[in-house]
């Protein structure tokens, strides 16, 4: 149902005032300024002598253009949607006056799209995400749950238009999958994935249980920024012991017969990160090797400021009293987020990757950390 003209207009002056708003809180006449810049560095030859500065000014351009562009485009959007309603209501045209209430909800998204990223001022917050699962307590029903989780995370990337990739697999005894580590690429990637850090718990008849018995499984899952080269971290070679082994495959004509899969465990920490996705032993290694310096670096980071939860979250125990989302298949449907208190009752979508609700959730209650 379309409010009256006088609720659009309340409605307009409140868009209005939060764009305003926001463009002063984003610094927006600065972030023009630096975008020139960088722009300006980019169209210098010289700077194409240094790879690694490069692709980093191009990085931050790229950001910087799409918040101006965001901000810019919303203003638009807004003013033509005032407009449509204004114009409709002198002419009494209620289908025009209808169009523009809907072009009106979808400014408020995008408005609402901007705050959020506002919000992901950490210093990783831009970065691509590396998201590990865990299979924990429920045996063969975890391991299930744990490959739910893995087909959650590559939906909401598709939904989102992030570049996927399964860098990891190890697949379960029975069903499903013990764990597995997944690279999610895509500006502020981490920065939303970052609330999904801690123990997911499932209940359900189980598909496992001939007595079609209620079982309660649960999986950890840990997201971690994917660092780029403008960060450096120091791996001595002594440090590491490097290990080699055929990757899990199809059988058949598809089966491994190489032993290109790389698992790289720093001995200092005990930290390990593995890759088998490449047929290739060297590709393996580099991105084992790039996971392994994100985990340091992270393990730097909570060394240094003690705050664990800034980085990945507080590392529980995958089993009862540790989860921070429940997801409930039977006897009702209901997935709770035990942070922020949020319910959706459409379990089928949340576990289909859309995660947006509880994401945002987070960080309007629980702030940007």
């Amino acid at each position: 149902m379309v409010p009256d003209f006088a609720e659009l207009r309340d409605l307009i002056s409140r868009l209005v005032k939060t764009i305003d708003d926001l463009a002063v809180h984003m610094h927006l006449n600065e972030l023009k300024e630096r975008l020139v810049a960088l722009e300006e560095q980019s169209s210098d030859p010289d700077l194409w002598g240094n790879q690694g500065k490069a692709q980093a000014v191009l990085k931050e351009a790229s950001q910087v253009r799409a918040k101006v562009h965001g901000w810019t485009s919303a203003r638009q959007a807004l003013e033509d949607a005032a407009l449509l309603v204004g114009m409709a209501q002198e002419e009494g045209d209620e289908g025009a006056m209808e169009d523009g209430y809907n072009e009106l909800l979808a400014v408020k998204e995008q408005i609402e799209e901007l705050e959020l990223t506002e919000m992901l001022s950490g210093e990783m917050d831009t970065q691509n995400a590396l998201v590990a699962i865990n299979a924990g307590a429920g045996g063969v029903d975890s391991m299930d749950w744990a490959e739910m989780l893995q087909r959650m995370y590559l939906r909401y990337a598709q939904i989102k238009g992030l570049k996927s990739t399964i860098v990891e697999l190890s697949p379960g005894a029975e069903a499903g999958i013990s764990s597995c580590t997944l690279l999610l690429e895509g500006d502020y990637a981490y920065g939303y994935l970052k609330s999904e850090t801690g123990v997911h718990r499932l209940v359900r008849m189980s598909p496992f249980d001939s007595a079609a018995r209620r079982h309660t499984s649960f999986a950890s899952v840990l997201i971690t920024p994917d660092l780029d080269d403008t960060i450096e971290v120091e791996v001595k070679e002594d440090d590491l012991r490097v290990d080699v082994y055929r990757a899990s495959g199809a059988g058949g004509q598809h089966v491994n017969k190489t032993e290109s899969a790389v698992r790289l465990t720093h001995l200092p920490t005990g930290i390990v990160a593995a890759c088998q996705n490449e047929r290739s032993q060297h590709q393996n290694r580099a991105t084992a090797m790039r996971m392994l310096k994100a985990k340091l670096y992270q393990l730097k980071l909570r060394e240094q400021e003690e705050k664990m939860d800034n980085i990945v979250g507080t590392k529980q125990r995958i089993d009862f009293g540790s989860q921070i989302r429940s997801y409930v298949l039977a006897p009702y449907r209901l997935v709770t987020d035990h942070r922020t208190e949020l319910k959706i009752g459409n379990v089928d979508a949340v576990l289909d990757g859309h995660l947006d609700a509880f994401i945002h959730e987070y960080l309007v209650k629980c702030g940007s950390k």
